[in-house]
């Protein structure tokens, strides 16, 4: 990919860092937790939508609950090793407790 008015690439204006192979592991995990917890929402809206009268505040709340994960996950930075963490901990435990409300 270059830029529109070079030619050159972008990827020459990023910035190095250094990944320990934990630190990939931890921000991939993290990433899939968050991952989890929507897939989780997703799965409690289609129930909610078999329902025969679904009601549209748990999709509405689902949904908006899914955007700011979305904006959540943006925002983790793989050199926050505290922010991985907790981040892995929290969505992993919601995506739980989320699917343990569906069944």
């Amino acid at each position: 990919m270059t830029g529109p008015d070079n030619g050159m690439s972008v990827t020459h204006e990023l910035e190095s860092h250094d990944w320990s192979n934990e630190d990939t592991a931890a921000y991939e995990a993290a990433i899939e937790a968050v991952n989890g917890a929507v897939g989780a929402y997703t799965a409690l809206i289609a129930a909610e939508e078999s329902k025969p009268d679904p009601a549209q505040e748990v999709i509405q709340s689902a949904l908006a609950a899914q955007a700011r994960m979305a904006r959540e996950r943006e925002a983790l930075r793989s050199t926050d090793r505290e922010q991985i963490a907790a981040a892995r901990q929290r969505y992993t435990e919601l995506a739980c407790e989320i699917r343990e409300g569906i069944a």
